[in-house]
């Protein structure tokens, strides 16, 4: 069964790596450091080392400045185009090598497109929420996409499958959401 968990926490992880990079990279790294919660084997275990995680600290407080202010952020977006993805491919790959039975290269793809599909969407939705808000509902958006990107990070870590679920019940919502979207209005005549 752990095999099993240790999917759905990559899963959760790299999803969450799509919000924010540095989010689940240092939440990992903390918890792989000072708790018995994750093992990483190597060379995901340079995660767990002081400057690594330092790095990280800087790096993320880095982005949550840039990320609340208008035109910045969408230059930050531009830039983590390349970040998240290739957090997420970490953040899977390192997750699923504790069951060692699925390839790294397999996982690393997997969490790239996990994570990118996140990122491409909030990179989407961003500049319409500021155009449509002046600027001024940005820091509030990122601040909310940063709480859940802790949250889906630490569910993913101490309960893999409750964060699996609501990951489940997220995707269908946006589907439904989506094909709505898609549907002629009826004509009423």
């Amino acid at each position: 069964m752990s095999g099993v968990l240790s999917v759905f926490t990559a899963f959760g992880l790299s999803s969450a790596a799509g919000l924010n990079a540095y989010v689940p990279l240092l939440v990992v790294a903390l918890l792989a450091r000072f708790t018995d919660l994750i093992e990483l084997n190597a060379p995901w275990d340079a995660l767990e080392s002081p400057w690594t995680i330092g790095v990280l600290a800087v790096l993320l407080l880095i982005e949550v400045v840039a990320d609340k202010v208008p035109a910045v952020d969408t230059a930050n977006d531009v830039i983590q185009t390349f970040v998240r993805p290739t957090a997420g491919a970490i953040l899977f790959a390192a997750s699923v090598g504790t069951a060692g039975k699925v390839d790294s290269v397999l996982a690393m793809i997997c969490g790239l497109l996990l994570a990118g599909g996140v990122h491409a969407t909030k990179a989407t939705a961003r500049p319409i929420i500021t155009a449509a808000t002046a600027g001024t509902m940005n820091p509030v958006v990122s601040s909310a996409e940063d709480v859940v990107s802790l949250i889906v990070s630490v569910l993913a870590v101490v309960v893999p499958i409750i964060c699996m679920v609501l990951m489940v019940l997220v995707g269908i919502w946006f589907i439904r959401l989506w094909r709505r979207r898609r549907r002629p209005e009826r004509e009423w005549g």
